[in-house]
């Protein structure tokens, strides 16, 4: 972000929006909270004065509502004919754009911007005929009501119970050049409604009862106010934008709360929160990430974290910056935001601590930001003892310092060498390089220890008289104090630099963990495998043992909280633990380690949930010493928790759509079912109690034959409902999975020739023939299943060939003998073949052609039990149109073993 002192420029985003605009017409939108406040009337009123000034105005469509006022102020304008359209049967009128282009006025006016146009016009929506407009360097008057917009049309039918079909994007409200809000108040909007000046009497007193009732018409106007002060918030922005204004102008309140690792902080947030809330204004707690963040304490980032989270449940928004000075970057931030008002706890530290560091109190009130500064009260209890703040993350171990020895004599010894070789006057530029380097691998304690080192090696080696640790020549006191402070100056600098690099590569480091993961959760459909990588993930990037845990789905909806993953695999969590997740899961809070609910537990439970509902618990047992997180790692764990959130979600919706899916069409499936009992099982039952009851009724007036022939009919259609039966109670086997072969040794020429013998009743008038050649091999088949199989595809055959019609079988090895080759079986008829629509579900339970619909009876599972008897078999079924003539020809292969 740019620093208090930088010299202040335009927003180039900022100038090329300007600039796009000048070539485009300008839009002005008369909002409304709601018909009849009026905007109409004011439309044509503003464009009556633009005439009188001169203006070229023309009306491209303005709907009056028979309302007197309105139609008034239409007089003297110019008034362009509408284009009519045919539409089932009526004509509609709607806006000639194409005649307005051709008058191209300065301005014209357009009535109910989310008018939805007559089908056949250039634009579905009047919107988009005004953006015609407008890229033609056309201005606009439009009106608009509040409830038409379309990020609060949900709003609006929450309020009213009616929703608006017709909607207007957001962005024709947020492009536009001006936005003038029509208020009335609700008693005089009711009042103009009881004189008849919006609709009707009898109308009006309708929408009195529904629509414009008091409430609802101040909730509306409750919208309207605040979606045009949004705009005009917007204006401003852009303005100071587009002429380098650094602000803040306080035309409305924002709040920044500064946040940090002291337990006063989070006093800080409470009071912003009353600050904010005293004055309806967003509130956003800000943390600037200095090079002091990298040496906080585990109890400091435990106590930022909270802080963090403090904020966020009092609905801040929580922003972390990276940055070289607090003071600067809230500065920035504030005139980026254009807030108001900074929050800053009362600073507990020494008066000597803020006489050597600053303080960010006077430093924000000296830096002539035009911020409110507001210094909350310091929490209860003694003031801290502070560190050496230089002292912060100093390395214990050794290692770095004789490291540094060991450079600075590389450096002297370098010097001497230099010194001896070319004279150089300025050889105690050598010892800044051993500085410098100590200040970048080791931090500031290293580099100040190297310093030292320096300035004695300089003394000693190089100052006359050498080899003593005195100075003879006034002036090399000089040098050496100067020295001093060059090298301190370069450790300082280094570090700092050292500080920042690291903070980049943290972040750095953090986007491209969270872009991993959000690339590796993308593709994972199954809910246990997204879950197992969830889990892996965040165990790996917090280097700890990680459990997800969610509700069990019952039919009253969620369960017991239960674990659904964890890693390393076979972690378990104690009882303890397990009320302490649930105790999360059912108050949406943290819960455990580093928390105020349970602080003393081994792990830490964070719910996960989307904007939907709660999706589940994540907990985190850190494997580092002290078992608390920081606060980058909370946020992470925050960030990938909603990412994974969104993904469950995801997967779980696309579960229960497929769920859906099948429950309908496990209802179509019934539907089907009903419709074949009700009607093909009815059918044999009437024709079975019709030849009964015929005999039974007049036995003894019928002779011999015809006793003979109703008996006849009786059994025929007894066993065509046998058959029904069989295949429904085939097919509900097939679906249970509760079929196994009983395989045996089958001859192919007894399997034809036994569905033959049975099938004889149904082919009576068709003429049958078979073709096995000997030799075929022996097939291991369960012989009453394979039976049932071609019979059901001599069954189809005999519906669809017609009277003397020929049926044939053919028997066929193909491909090698023995194990590897398979025997096919083809019942070809000269029926009227499969149409090509009904190739691809021919083999579909209930499912029947369109012809065979309407002419033959039958449940539609023959050929499906056909095809589940040979599948379950390992064998395969074909259909297709005989290529010599018409009819069908269906291919059962079974493999030989």
């Amino acid at each position: 972000m740019a620093g208090v002192g930088e010299e202040a420029r335009p927003s180039p985003d900022a100038l090329l929006k300007a600039a796009e605009k000048e070539a485009r017409g300008k839009h002005k939108i008369f909002l409304g909270a709601a018909p009849g406040v009026g905007k109409t009337w004011e439309m044509l009123s503003t464009a009556r004065r633009r005439k009188l000034e001169g203006v070229d105005v023309v009306v491209g469509v303005v709907e009056t509502h028979g309302r007197a006022e309105t139609e008034a102020q239409l007089a003297g304008l110019e008034i362009l004919p509408r284009r009519c359209r045919d539409y089932k049967g009526r004509v509609l009128e709607e806006m000639d754009i194409d005649a307005i282009l051709a008058r191209r006025p300065a301005l014209v006016l357009v009535d109910e911007l989310a008018h939805t146009n007559a089908e056949g016009s250039r634009h579905p929506k009047r919107y988009l005929d005004v953006e015609e407009l407008l890229a033609a360097g056309i201005d606009v008057y439009s009106t608009l009501n509040v409830q038409h917009i379309e990020s609060l049309n949900d709003v609006v039918a929450r309020i009213t119970r009616i929703r608006v079909r017709e909607t207007v994007p957001d962005r024709i409200v947020d492009t536009a050049d001006e936005v003038e809000l029509i208020d009335l108040t609700p008693a005089d909007l009711i009042a103009r409604l009881g004189e008849g000046k919006v609709y009707v009497r009898e109308q009006a007193q309708r929408a009195v009862r529904r629509y414009f009732s008091p409430g609802n018409l101040t909730a509306l106007r409750e919208l309207a106010l605040r979606r045009t002060a949004e705009r005009v918030d917007d204006q401003m922005l852009n303005y100071m934008r587009e002429h380098a204004i650094t602000g803040p102008w306080a035309a409305g309140e924002r709040v920044i709360v500064c946040l940090d690792p002291s337990p006063g902080a989070a006093n800080a947030v409470r009071a912003a929160k009353r600050t904010a809330d005293s004055l309806d204004a967003e509130l956003i707690a800000l943390y600037v990430e200095t090079d002091r963040h990298a040496g906080l304490s585990d109890a400091e980032h435990a106590c930022l974290a909270e802080t963090m989270r403090l904020a966020t449940q009092l609905g801040a928004e929580v922003v972390t910056v990276p940055g070289r000075s607090v003071v600067e970057e809230v500065v920035a931030f504030a005139r980026a935001r254009n807030a108001t008002r900074v929050v800053v706890g009362k600073s507990r530290r020494s008066r000597w601590f803020e006489l050597t560091h600053g303080s960010v109190v006077d430093e924000l009130v000296r830096s002539g930001s035009g911020l409110a500064v507001e210094v909350a009260p310091s929490a209860d209890g003694p003031a801290p003892v502070q560190p050496i703040d230089w002292l912060l993350g100093a390395p214990r171990q050794i290692g770095p310092y004789l490291e540094g020895a060991i450079i600075t004599a590389l450096a002297t010894a370098a010097g001497k060498l230099i010194d001896y070789l070319i004279n150089l006057p300025n050889i105690s530029l050598v010892f800044v390089v051993p500085v410098l380097i100590a200040a970048v691998r080791h931090g500031l304690v290293p580099s100040l220890w190297v310093s030292g080192l320096s300035v004695l090696c300089y003394n000693f080696f190089f100052l006359p008289p050498l080899y003593e640790f005195t100075i003879a020549d006034p002036a090399n006191v000089v040098a050496l104090v100067l020295f001093m402070f060059v090298a301190v100056g370069a450790s300082a600098l280094a570090v700092r630099t050292r500080a920042q690099t690291e903070a980049a590569r943290r972040e750095a480091r953090t986007t491209a963990d969270l872009y991993a993961f959000s690339r590796k959760i993308a593709g994972v459909v199954d809910l246990y495998d997204l879950l197992w990588t969830v889990a892996t993930h965040l165990a790996r990037l917090l280097n700890a043992e990680v459990v997800v845990l969610m509700p069990e789905k019952t039919s009253t909806g969620n369960g017991k909280l239960e674990t659904s993953a964890t890693f390393p695999p076979g972690t378990e969590l104690t009882e303890a633990d397990l009320a302490a997740a649930r105790w999360s899961w059912n108050a949406d809070q943290p819960t455990g380690k580093g928390t105020d609910t349970l602080p003393g537990g081994r792990w830490l439970f964070v719910p996960i949930r989307t904007s939907r509902s709660g999706i589940g618990v994540i907990g985190v047992l850190s494997l580092k010493d002290g078992g608390g997180l920081s606060a980058a790692e909370r946020r992470l764990l925050d960030a990938v928790g909603n990412q994974a959130a969104v993904a469950i979600e995801r997967v779980t919706l696309v579960a229960d759509i497929d769920q859906a899916q099948l429950g309908v069409e496990r209802e179509r499936l019934r539907s089907a079912m009903l419709t074949s009992v009700s009607h093909d099982l009815r059918t044999p039952l009437a024709s079975i109690i019709g030849a009964l009851s015929s005999l039974r009724s007049y036995r003894d007036r019928y002779d011999e034959a015809t006793r003979a022939e109703l008996l006849g009919t009786a059994l025929s259609e007894a066993e065509r409902l046998d058959r029904f039966v069989g295949n429904l109670l085939a097919m509900t086997r097939l679906d249970a999975g509760a079929i196994t072969p009983k395989r045996e040794a089958v001859e192919v020429g007894d399997l034809v020739s036994t569905t033959l013998r049975r099938a004889m009743p149904l082919l009576e008038g068709r003429q049958v023939g078979s073709s096995v050649p000997p030799g075929l091999p022996s097939l291991s088949l369960d012989f009453v299943l394979a039976e049932q199989a071609l019979f059901n595809l001599l069954d189809n055959a005999a519906k669809y060939s017609p009277a003397g019609a020929r049926i044939e079988i053919e028997a066929r090895q193909v491909g090698e003998g023995g194990a590897g080759g398979r025997v096919e079986i083809v019942v070809r008829d000269e029926g009227p073949g499969i149409a090509a629509a009904d190739l691809g579900r021919i083999f579909d339970k209930f499912y029947r052609s369109h012809e065979g619909d309407r002419r033959l009876a039958g449940t539609g599972l023959g050929l499906a039990i056909a095809k589940g008897f040979a599948e379950v078999q390992g064998g395969t079924i074909a259909a297709r149109n005989r290529s010599d003539r018409s009819g069908a020809e269906f291919v059962v292969s079974y493999p030989v073993s």
